[in-house]
Order: C-alpha cells, then structure tokens, then sequence
C-alpha cells in the first residue's frame, strides 16, 4: 500500500492505494495521525483503493472522529461503496 498525502492550509488530501487491510492498516493510521491540528477537512481520495478491511473501516471511522465530521471519501469503487452500504457507513460518512 501506497498513500499520498497533500496538505494545502487547512486541507488535506489522503490518497490510498492498494489494500487497506489489517497488513497495513498501522501505515494509515500513522498518516492520519500525521495530520496536525490545523487540519479541519480532510478528503480521502480512494481511487485507487482496492479493497477495505474492517481494519480500514475502523480507521476511516477514526479520521472522520478526528476531523469532527468534516471528511469526505471521494471515487470509491463499486464494491467498496458496498462495503460502507453493508456497514451501514454510507449513512454516517460523506461519500461522494
């Protein structure tokens, strides 16, 4: 897994590549940890993103409570936007 991270002001723009599974679901949360307290909206890109484990999912979790709800996912796949529908995510997230 790969993430890129762009920090404009305020803004931050994580963008994950590969799996976001318990291998390395530590390597996200360091990259959400990184993120100071200046950042108020953060924008996960997931493009790229293959596939989400629970592990994941609680990490994504984790940022939105960081961030006080303003996140948002952006250009999930099909199936991972099945995964946050199955979790019942879809409903507490902002997915674009």
């Amino acid at each position: 897994m790969t993430i890129e991270k762009t920090v404009e002001g305020n803004k931050a723009v994580l963008r994950p590549e590969g799996w976001l599974d318990t291998q390395n679901a530590a390597e996200f949360g360091a990259a959400i940890d990184s993120l100071g307290e200046e950042i108020t909206e953060l924008t996960v890109d997931m493009e790229k993103l293959e596939y989400i484990s629970s592990a994941g999912l609680r990490l994504i979790v984790a940022a939105h409570k960081k961030m006080n709800g303003e996140m948002v996912i952006i250009n999930p796949s099909i199936e991972i936007l099945d995964v946050f529908r199955m979790t019942g995510f879809d409903k507490r997230l902002n997915i674009k």
